[in-house]
């Protein structure tokens, strides 16, 4: 008998993956698994680069193509302009300028490493006048639904502008406007755009008696429930040049197993049956770091191709041995004497002399592979490594 992960059709693996979280329809899953229909999937131009938090949805939108259906990404122009309500704050303003180089190294991004049709709401959104925008939309949301939306109901303790308020009926006409244009019947988009997903489908609803359909990714959250992205500090870039592909090695190397698997279902492009082989042997290795070490090299070799992966893995042997390399994470400095307190301050490692001490009393600060116990200790170097604890590692250059 054929095992059951062998025999899954589409939907079943988005499930089997942790890929699905809120669906619109019990129709969807027939429409995933026979392919043909088009989809979109929506970002704002808030930075020139995904980052990984996009990651699963982008990768998501792959599966889906690759089961035959015809993906686009709707880059927001118009709706990046206005600002996703955040649940605590409102988010400053962008302005046209930054927006419009973000856009193209978005749309550039999205083309090479996905080959996605890419679209820009600002094209379709400019030249509504506000009348016709009341008229023609407004008056299909009543404010009690919208008040009822998490997005905006977590923000009314501490305020929400009407700018914000109506970004959902920007994102409710998107979406219409992509069934129309583009006959596009399905959306996609993290869980934490539900409430501006379900918009869209009451627009097309209530003012063309329209069925349209969404699914939503559950987010991707570290082994502390924290949120990968760029509010949240913590973004490695998908470009190259912002995240090295070191880094991003570094980065997945020293993931949690509390959340590696899910990880590997979530973002890697391995097939169900090697996920579940590499699961029983990093279970009885978990020091080898078997099931990371799989998912940095599926996912910088989908984005950066084979060579910066083997040279990413190079770089990480070198360091770990203790030598210097040229592509390593660097830090150049100036300071008045070489102290070991100084140093970690200058750089930044540290944020104050006070925690440098504390590193060094725990015996979290290594210099060339030498743990530093006293606080006078001189550098004698122009260039070093400086290790803190276990997963920072950086070329420091004293000029």
């Amino acid at each position: 008998m054929v095992p059951l992960v062998n025999r899954m059709k589409l939907f079943d693996e988005l499930k089997w993956r942790g890929l699905i979280n809120d669906v619109s329809s019990p129709k969807l899953e027939e429409m995933i698994n026979n392919g043909g229909f088009t989809f979109y999937i929506g970002t704002d131009p808030t930075a020139e680069s995904m980052h990984i938090g996009h990651y699963s949805s982008f990768s998501v939108a792959k599966r889906l193509a690759d089961g035959r259906h015809h993906p686009i990404l709707l880059v927001g122009g118009a709706t990046g302009l206005i600002g996703d309500p955040k649940p605590d704050s409102e988010r400053p303003m962008i302005t046209k300028e930054e927006l419009d180089k973000n856009y193209l190294g978005l749309r550039k991004q999205v083309e090479e490493i996905f080959g996605f049709e890419v679209v820009n709401n600002y094209d379709w959104s400019k030249d509504i006048n506000f009348i016709d925008y009341l008229r023609d939309y407004g008056k299909y949301f009543s404010l009690n639904y919208m008040l009822a939306k998490d997005t905006v109901k977590s923000r009314l303790d501490v305020g929400i502008t009407y700018t914000e308020f109506s970004y959902m009926i920007m994102q409710a006409l998107d979406f219409l406007w992509l069934y129309n244009n583009k006959n596009c019947t399905l959306q996609i988009g993290g869980q934490d755009q539900w409430g501006n997903i379900t918009a869209g489908l009451e627009l097309a609803r209530k003012k063309q008696g329209t069925e349209l359909f969404a699914f939503t990714m559950p987010l991707i959250l570290d082994a502390n429930g924290k949120k990968f992205g760029k509010s949240e500090g913590n973004a490695v870039w998908l470009d190259k040049n912002l995240t090295s592909s070191y880094e991003m090695y570094q980065f997945f190397i020293n993931q949690d197993d509390r959340v590696i698997i899910s990880y590997l279902k979530m973002l890697s492009f391995l097939s169900p049956k090697e996920i579940m082989e590499i699961e029983k042997e990093h279970q009885k290795k978990p020091e080898a770091r078997i099931a990371q070490k799989a998912l940095a090299k599926d996912i910088i070799t989908f984005l950066h191709g084979e060579k910066e992966y083997n040279q990413a893995l190079e770089t990480s042997e070198k360091i770990f041995k203790g030598e210097i390399t040229e592509d390593m994470p660097s830090i150049t400095i100036s300071v008045t004497n070489n102290n070991i307190i100084d140093v970690l301050v200058n750089s930044n490692l540290t944020t104050s002399k006070s925690e440098a001490r504390r590193l060094i009393e725990q015996g979290g600060i290594t210099v060339d592979n030498e743990k530093i116990n006293d606080f006078n200790h001189e550098v004698t170097k122009k260039e070093f490594i400086i290790r803190k604890g276990k997963k920072s590692i950086t070329k420091i250059i004293i000029k």
